[in-house]
């Protein structure tokens, strides 16, 4: 023991003639203490070992001699290497084994899905560059060594993105979308949500015009649409290609068709749930998502067929007093005529696109649907949206475009269970 050592204040135990007790000595070359190398071992404490009568531990010279295992040093000396688990911590043996459980498991939500794991989530930010803002300027500005990753608002949205675009399986999946009242803006959402499901997904997307009478789902539309639906049920016989039935339906400017109305005010046969059945059995060979703009109201001649056909429902409300109520009193409709199915999977859409400032407490509204339905999304006030016009996503503002994500997320979340 070097006088430095004991400066230090370092607890060496020395016994009558100044040489260390083995119980305090680390295992390894006594005269390279910087050569050893720490292990650390798992064993049970021990008693101290009892001092021989030259002052070791049981070695004859008196000198620390390295254990040949973990288990024999502790029997031995109590020692514990240097790092490892104190005596106290040690576990015992019969110990119960610690909880495996993920704390994602106790999460209040429950247990993610696998869409959940995303590239974006995964992978590290300097994988690709900046969508936009400043990150993507100070990624071009240092000539891409610098690279902070994208926002969490944008890892957000690529992750709902990648919720929208998961696969379906191989059936058609069937979504109506639904109002009481007419002015509150179903055939915007259908418009929406349908441009949003066709960009982003890899299969094909329709949305029909199912309106009894001239519905306006072609006006909202970019496409211009030549034919009709009433058309396509007397043709129905002779389409048996996807070729022949892209001669009905209109997509331009968008990878969403569009199936349109009767527009001819001379006609005077109604759109009925016969004419629905034939074209939407023609339409499920072909797409794997068909939505349905439908009248208002629900007890029209379309939506018996509409509502046997559907998947999960989309239900659209105003801001205001009545159209809240309206939408409320549709749930109820549904639960009457045991549909309890549908309501358990609807999806409510609270549209503020066309209104400017109101007097009526919109949280209120989420919050009664909130507790009716699983999900309730709103649609922010767009200029764009307001005019009535033809619908071009890159005119929406970003909220209103974050919105249509959402909800196209949620209902496809809704067509997987």
């Amino acid at each position: 023991m070097t006088d430095e050592r004991k400066r230090d204040n370092t607890s060496v135990d020395t016994d009558a003639e100044g040489e260390e007790s083995p119980e305090s000595v680390d295992a390894g070359p006594a005269d390279n203490p910087s050569s050893f190398t720490t292990t650390t071992w798992t064993m049970q404490a021990a008693p101290p070992a009892t001092a021989t009568s030259d002052g070791g531990t049981g070695a004859g010279d008196g000198t620390a001699t390295a254990p040949s295992s973990a288990a024999g040093a502790a029997a031995t000396t109590g020692w514990q290497p240097s790092g490892g688990p104190s005596p106290a911590e040690a576990p015992t043996t019969g110990a119960p084994a610690a909880s495996r459980t993920s704390s994602r498991r106790s999460h209040d939500a429950g247990p993610e899905s696998a869409a959940a794991l995303t590239a974006d989530r995964l992978l590290a930010p300097s994988d690709r560059p900046p969508a936009g803002g400043w990150r993507r300027w100070l990624y071009a500005a240092t000539f891409g060594y610098v690279n902070v990753g994208d926002s969490e608002k944008v890892r957000l949205r690529r992750a709902l993105e990648h919720r929208v675009g998961v696969r379906l399986g191989e059936r058609t999946r069937y979504v109506p979308v639904l109002s009481r009242k007419g002015g509150v803006g179903k055939t915007t959402v259908t418009t929406l949500l349908g441009m949003t499901l066709a960009d982003i997904r890899e299969d094909r997307v329709i949305a029909m015009d199912a309106n009894p009478d001239r519905g306006t789902l072609s006006d909202r539309s970019p496409g211009r649409a030549e034919h009709t639906a009433r058309q396509l049920v007397q043709d129905r016989f002779a389409v048996d290609s996807f070729a022949q039935l892209s001669n009905y339906v209109a997509r331009d400017g968008s990878r969403l068709d569009v199936l349109a109305s009767e527009t001819d005010p001379t006609v005077a046969q109604a759109f009925d749930e016969v004419d629905y059945g034939a074209v939407t059995e023609i339409l499920g060979r072909y797409y794997s998502i068909v939505l349905t703009d439908s009248g208002t109201g629900m007890v029209h001649s379309v939506m018996k067929g509409t509502l046997e056909k559907a998947d999960t429902v989309v239900l659209v409300s105003g801001g205001s007093v009545d159209e809240a109520r309206l939408a409320s009193e549709t749930l109820s409709w549904l639960e009457a005529h045991d549909r309890h199915d549908l309501v358990a999977k609807a999806v409510v859409v609270i549209n503020m696109s066309s209104g400017g400032a109101t007097q009526v407490d919109v949280g209120q509204i989420e919050e009664h649907f909130s507790s009716r339905v699983r999900a309730v999304v709103k649609i922010p006030y767009d200029r764009h949206l307001a005019e009535g016009s033809r619908i071009e996503m890159d005119k929406l503002r970003p909220a209103t475009r974050s919105a249509a994500v959402e909800l196209a997320a949620l209902v496809v979340d809704e067509l997987q269970a």
